[in-house]
């Protein structure tokens, strides 16, 4: 008899300040046990972007779990889950929060009903771009996590924060994002600059480098318009157990787009191979013979 795959989708699970976030779960099916990604998406991202669903059905073809989830405050409403159209919550989300968040959702998946066919000493954060940097801020001092995998992460959040944005916080109280897809403009209030300027000890990836003590895999297009290759260059001289895998000619989200149409598959080779070393990575066997070589 076929067995067929677990998915739980738009549960339900409270998130900063109670305020509840989606998630999804992927399992290849209800018999075994099987090694797990946490998935975090990055700045105006969402856990329905692009192609992520169908970068779960990939995962499982590996033998892997996945759970996605959206931030509390990443703008997206149960009612729309593919467009930000809360705009409040937007504008009041900060690091601190979507690591509150980040842990909430790694309570959930020791806990949940499928837990019991998770491997989860095998539990591997994954994140794209500000969702990596998160995942692996939370890797430093969350001993549960196994792994963790960074898709186009920024090293130092604070270069993000530009002259001109300090200038308009003091002065306005507000930044305006624009979204180049649909030319929305979403606020960003200025609670998000106080909240590093108060956590700035626990948001420097750089002092994050010396705790991180489990394996990484970094994969980092040579192109990323976003964050620049040399970002990663900075973790993988940093954290001598680490693995980077330089992706020529890629940019930051490696070929997918929003919205997502399947005949687009033949044009993300990148997302392929991004998928395929990240679920080598995970279900290497030797990944204790791993750490060995690399001490």
């Amino acid at each position: 008899m076929k067995l067929e795959p677990i998915r739980l989708i738009n549960h339900l699970v409270n998130g900063f300040q109670n305020k509840q976030m989606l998630v999804d779960v992927f399992i290849p099916h209800n018999k075994g046990k099987y090694p797990m990604i946490i998935f975090s998406h990055g700045f105006k991202g969402f856990k329905d972007w692009g192609h992520f669903n169908w970068m779960c059905e990939k995962f499982m073809e590996y033998g892997i779990a996945v759970i996605k989830f959206n931030f509390s405050h990443n703008g997206i409403s149960k009612e729309n889950p593919t467009e930000i159209s809360d705009k409040e919550s937007f504008g009041k989300n900060n690091y601190s929060i979507e690591l509150f968040d980040l842990g909430k959702i790694i309570d959930f998946a020791f806990e949940f009903e499928y837990s019991n066919l998770l491997e989860m000493n095998k539990l591997t954060l994954v994140g794209h771009s500000r969702g990596g940097a998160i995942s692996f801020l939370k890797a430093a001092k969350d001993k549960r996590v196994k792994n963790v995998v960074l898709w186009a992460a920024p090293y130092n959040l604070e270069t993000y924060f530009l002259e001109k944005s300090i200038n308009e916080w003091n002065t306005e109280g507000v930044v305006w994002v624009k979204n180049k897809r649909n030319n929305d403009l979403y606020p960003l209030y200025k609670q998000f600059y106080e909240d590093y300027l108060k956590n700035k000890m626990e948001l420097d990836i750089e002092l994050a480098c010396d705790k991180v003590t489990i394996p990484v895999l970094l994969l980092h297009g040579t192109n990323d318009e976003a964050v620049p290759y040399s970002e990663a260059e900075k973790y993988y001289t940093q954290v001598p157990h680490s693995i980077l895998i330089k992706m020529d000619n890629a940019g930051h989200t490696f070929g997918a787009k929003h919205p997502f149409e399947t005949s687009d598959l033949d044009k993300m080779e990148d997302v392929f191979s991004v998928i395929e070393n990240t679920a080598e990575f995970i279900i290497d066997s030797d990944i204790e013979d791993l750490l060995v070589d690399l001490f």
